[in-house]
């Protein structure tokens, strides 16, 4: 199965769910009248894309079909796919794929945070590069063991401590550690905080403070969100990016959910980039994130003219 068939099945229950309601506006005629664009971006909204990011498209192809005199519904649709990739937000190419570097994984618990480290540091070995893991989730239940899980089938060092321990003397070691090994990438799990909760925001943000101030790499802090909590995922992203100042966010889950348009709400509103998406199970469901496979997976294609 090729790469955008992949996505496209993972963003199956989304898709399904953005072209039946599209279907109810399509029905009552392909005229482009403001019924028809007042239900274009209440089933953009519906869709989890967001009431800015929702604004912003049909304002865009509102404009271009005054412009170049698009005939019908059908027309605007056409330019649809185009319109939602053009609103993600750009760059991070250097975060995951660039030179040498460190990244801290951050989120909620349960957003698969260790899973997705595990998978990237198989991934960037597998292209050649020295990879050490930091695992500074020392709350959790058998996080630890899970990135040593992680870590053996990459062929890939681990830095732990006993449960309980404070997890930035966990980053600091990281850090020792990869200057000792020559490291040019370093995975730090963090474990899990409630966006809700100053205390805990606090002390992660502590941890990264400590991590930015002994790194000679450049570091960079990115958030996995659940693609299946919709709306609240972007909550939870207006806050750690408050409190962090994020690089980029890492999707994950999209396969189990109808509300992939949550990954276009969090880039557009807090202008980061997705780095990575997650459409399954497997070893090699985290995917590179192009916005113009992820629009047309999204959204699907408008071509029954009556």
């Amino acid at each position: 199965m090729g790469l955008f068939d992949r996505i496209s099945e993972g963003l199956a229950r989304s898709r399904d769910r953005f072209k039946e309601q599209m279907n109810v506006l399509l029905d009552r005629g392909p005229d482009l009248d403001e019924g028809f664009w007042d239900g274009l971006e209440e089933t953009l909204i519906l869709s989890d894309i967001g009431g800015g990011a929702a604004c912003e498209i049909v304002e865009g192809l509102r404009d271009t079909a005054v412009r170049k005199a698009l005939p019908d519904a059908y027309a605007v649709l056409d330019l649809l796919n185009d319109r939602i990739a053009e609103t993600f937000a750009t760059g991070g190419e250097g975060v995951l794929s660039g030179g040498p570097a460190v990244v801290l994984f951050v989120g909620i618990n349960g957003t698969g945070k260790t899973t997705t480290v595990g998978k990237l540091a198989k991934e960037v070995t597998d292209e050649g590069r020295t990879v050490l893991l930091g695992s500074a989730d020392t709350f959790r239940a058998a996080a630890i063991e899970q990135l040593e899980a992680w870590a053996a089938r990459s062929g890939v060092e681990v830095v732990t401590r006993e449960r309980g321990s404070d997890p930035a003397s966990v980053c600091y070691d990281t850090l020792e550690r990869a200057e000792a090994q020559g490291a040019d990438l370093v995975l730090i799990d963090t474990a899990g905080r409630l966006h809700t909760s100053a205390d805990l925001m606090r002390e992660l943000e502590k941890v990264v403070g400590v991590v930015r101030k002994r790194s000679k790499l450049p570091v960079f802090t990115v958030l996995v969100i659940d693609a299946t909590t919709g709306q609240n995922g972007l909550s939870q992203a207006r806050e750690f990016d408050r409190a962090l100042d994020l690089d980029g966010v890492i999707v994950t889950k999209l396969d189990g959910t109808a509300k992939g348009g949550i990954a276009l709400a969090v880039s557009h509103e807090l202008g980061l980039p997705v780095l990575k998406i997650g459409v399954g199970e497997g070893l090699d469901d985290l995917k590179d994130f192009d916005a113009h496979d992820f629009a047309r997976a999204l959204v699907g294609d408008f071509d029954e003219r009556g």
